[in-house]
């Protein structure tokens, strides 16, 4: 196996600058401690897009809140506990409530959290922007168990650039919040932003290890027609890839998703992602009739498909990688905590092969 050592700027930028079979070779290597790790496990989760009404104008989000051509929706509290019930009936044992930025709904997804609890084990991931330490705090007694908190970049002056109407510090201190708190903390970059340099996302990938980050959401740059990056283009799928396998080799035991942005800059990009170090897939639960109204960027796949449909094209892509779809919760912190029990004596994984 890997070793978890550590790993410097210059080591993580070659990385991310291989091309051709030296490339191949690091998503093999990233694949090979990915399967040491967790075995040919996929992890899954279903996200529900609940709203996508938004108070932040970030320049590359479709829901910006500038883009008078998003039809608004939010889902009233009774129905979002509806569809988690549906997911639950459906095998997903975590759900992840998505939305725009906005302190309007924050009490009614309280109500959510509490009741879903009362009735079902479901690991519940919020991602919903930067709030007060207070709501955090609120979800938690709740019963929340993660929260998704995308920091973009780490070049405080991009971070500007892409963020007017946020401050870089004071995203770092809620994500510090987040896992004083107990929230198995996730967050993550997009890959080719314009302007964003290979040391970039090097010193990216050591702040995720600096602050030993759960779950690291990351993905292509994919410009939206309705943004103020229309006229950008999206990076090559290859530096993508190059990342994932960087980030796994030097977060090592992290959860990584194969996102859908991956699969809109590339049909199989999925597939290759969980071949180079990803270990966990996200298919949409949203409701079909609400999904062509919540695009961050353009061309996103899945907007025409019902939940069902969706569910059968997510298995054949673990499938078609080789690897096992696992419904089940598939928790950082209590795997940690399994492992160290059982140090020194040989377990089987879900997804091992017999």
């Amino acid at each position: 196996m890997t070793e978890n050592r550590n790993y410097q700027l210059k080591e993580i930028k070659e990385m991310l600058l291989l091309q051709g079979e030296d490339a191949s070779s690091l998503h093999r290597e990233a694949n090979s401690l990915t399967e040491n790790l967790f075995g040919k496990s996929v992890f899954v989760r279903g996200i529900i897009e609940f709203s996508n009404v938004c108070a932040k104008n970030c320049a590359y989000c479709g829901i910006r809140r500038d883009n008078r051509k998003v039809k608004r929706y939010h889902m009233d509290k009774d129905y979002i506990k509806q569809i988690i019930f549906e997911a639950y009936r459906d095998g997903f044992r975590t759900i992840v409530l998505q939305s725009g930025e906005v302190d309007t709904y924050d009490h009614d997804i309280t109500e959510v959290i509490e009741y879903v609890k009362s009735k079902c084990d479901i690991a519940i991931t919020l991602s919903m922007g930067e709030k007060s330490r207070e709501q955090y705090v609120e979800w938690k007694k709740a019963g929340a168990d993660r929260y998704l908190l995308r920091i973009e970049t780490t070049n405080k002056k991009l971070f500007k650039t892409l963020h007017p109407d946020d401050d870089y510090e004071n995203r770092l201190k809620s994500l510090l919040t987040l896992k004083e708190l107990g929230f198995e903390a996730g967050t993550g970059v997009m890959i080719g932003l314009p302007g964003q340099t290979a040391e970039d996302m090097a010193n990216d990938i050591l702040f995720f290890k600096e602050h030993d980050f759960d779950m690291l959401g990351v993905g292509p740059f994919i410009p939206h027609n309705d943004t103020p990056l229309k006229g950008h283009t999206s990076t090559a799928f290859e530096k993508v890839l190059n990342f994932v396998s960087a980030m796994r080799l030097v977060t090592y035991d992290t959860n990584i998703p194969a996102t859908t942005s991956m699969a809109t800059l590339e049909r199989d990009g999925r597939e290759m992602a969980l071949n180079a170090g990803a270990n966990v897939i996200m298919p949409n639960y949203t409701p079909q009739i609400y999904r062509e109204s919540y695009k961050l960027y353009e061309n996103k796949i899945c907007t025409d498909e019902d939940a069902e449909r969706t569910m059968e094209l997510t298995r054949a892509t673990v499938e078609n990688a080789g690897k096992v779809l696992v419904m089940e919760r598939g928790d950082r912190r209590a795997r940690r905590d399994e492992q160290k029990q059982c140090a020194g004596t040989s377990v089987n994984r879900p997804g091992d092969s017999n």
